[in-house]
């Protein structure tokens, strides 16, 4: 009878080929654990559904810009102009070009956020350190051209593209070092890059956010549950490093203090202050948030004189506002936001939820009786999340292949 050829190979070889398939099937199956299935998921799954990329002409001024902003209910848009005539924001060269002849149509040179539009409504010039200044013209500071404040805070000074390939796994790390939005490409022809990059041409784009990576993260999360098991405290997610305004303090003060410290957000806690709007926050009792996000309600008529209106009464105002008639752009009305915070016990499931369904970017860490002891930020979020899963996959048993000695 004739032998197989498996039968006529040495046991040697028998043990190779048989670690070498092995190998091949495991490749072709999903690896287990969070951290393989977050390698497997990509990036180009978070921007299927999404609405085509808002933009603005590097001729806007700011007004139109706002509104926009307003309009579409987003915190930044990216800034289009004609290709050859800008220097991107940090060098970036993010082009759109036509699908059917690869010719450049515009050159994305920078990304404009509220807190931009915020910090030149501020802008103190001869009154560069009096908080009692009155607020400036503001039809003169909105009729300037939206190109003329690109780069004016931390982060319109990049503007980032993010390669649709990219695992969700490292597109995490890239967010998690204080990305907040990247441009995605409807098509890529840079299949190899796996973080951030300021060079890309494709015919569209969409805008994937910090916010956007989370809402994912949270339906999927029974994937991750072990991961999410963990407390914010023991995970090192609580930023310390908070500070806050008062309630009396006024929204022009609040803007400038934002600007002068490059803060998205503080909390307004109950102090009588010191005479300086800006102060620590910790140990102190919280009332509120003020954001950027905040000014959203506020209709640009009216904004030159609620400027000078104390937060608590600025954001009952446009509390009112929201609640008594429908959004302009939308048939419903906006609830008002709710405060969140959560305990240093409170784990990362509950944080992620409270985020998400609240839709605010940071949340707010106070003790038993109330009191103000830091933030977990987006950022921190996506960071400890990412540190977990690796934490929770290098935990897992490995299978390995028997060891079958010496042949």
């Amino acid at each position: 009878m004739e032998k197989s050829a498996l039968e006529e190979k040495q046991p040697k070889e028998v043990v190779e080929e048989d670690v070498m398939e092995l190998a091949e099937e495991r490749k072709k199956k999903p690896r287990k654990g969070p951290c393989g299935w977050l390698r497997e998921r990509k990036v180009r799954e978070l921007v299927l559904g999404k609405r085509r990329l808002v933009e603005v002409p590097y001729t806007a001024t700011l007004a139109h810009t706002l509104n926009a902003l307003v309009a579409n209910r987003v915190a930044a848009v990216p800034v289009a102009a004609p290709p050859g005539h800008w220097i991107g924001a940090g060098g970036s060269m993010i082009l759109e070009s036509d699908k059917a002849t690869g010719a450049i149509r515009k050159h994305y040179i920078g990304m404009v956020t509220m807190v931009d539009i915020l910090a030149h409504i501020a802008e103190e010039d001869h009154a560069a350190h009096d908080y009692s200044a009155p607020a400036p013209d503001l039809d003169v500071r909105m009729a300037v051209p939206v190109s003329s404040i690109i780069g004016h805070s931390l982060e319109g000074l990049s503007l980032w593209t993010l390669n649709p390939n990219t695992s969700i796994l490292d597109c995490m790390e890239s967010f998690s070092k204080g990305v907040h939005r990247a441009l995605v490409p409807l098509e890529s022809h840079a299949d190899h890059v796996i973080a951030v990059e300021l060079v890309e041409a494709s015919p569209g784009y969409r805008m994937l956010t910090q916010m956007d990576l989370l809402a994912f993260l949270k339906e999927n999360s029974q994937e991750l549950k072990d991961a999410l098991s963990c407390g914010v405290q023991g995970l090192g997610a609580i930023n310390e490093n908070v500070f806050a305004v008062t309630e009396y303090t006024t929204v022009i003060e609040a803007i400038r203090s934002m600007r002068s410290a490059s803060l998205n957000a503080v909390p307004v806690v109950e102090s009588p202050g010191d005479g300086q709007p800006l102060q620590d926050g910790r140990g102190k009792r919280l009332a509120d948030t003020f954001s950027a996000t905040d000014l959203r309600g506020c209709p640009i008529g009216l904004l030159q004189s609620w400027l000078s209106m104390s937060i608590m009464e600025f954001k009952g105002r446009v509390s009112m506002r929201e609640t008594a008639a429908p959004h302009p752009h939308h048939d419903t009305k906006l609830a008002p936001r709710k405060l969140i915070t959560c305990d240093p016990g409170t784990n990362l499931a509950q944080v992620m939820e409270e985020m998400v369904e609240g839709d605010v970017h940071r949340v707010w860490v106070v003790d038993r009786d109330g009191l103000l002891m830091g933030l977990v930020s987006l950022t921190d979020m996506l960071r400890v999340i990412r540190e977990s899963v690796l934490l929770a996959d290098r935990e897992l048993v490995s299978e390995v292949v028997p060891d079958h000695g010496p042949t």
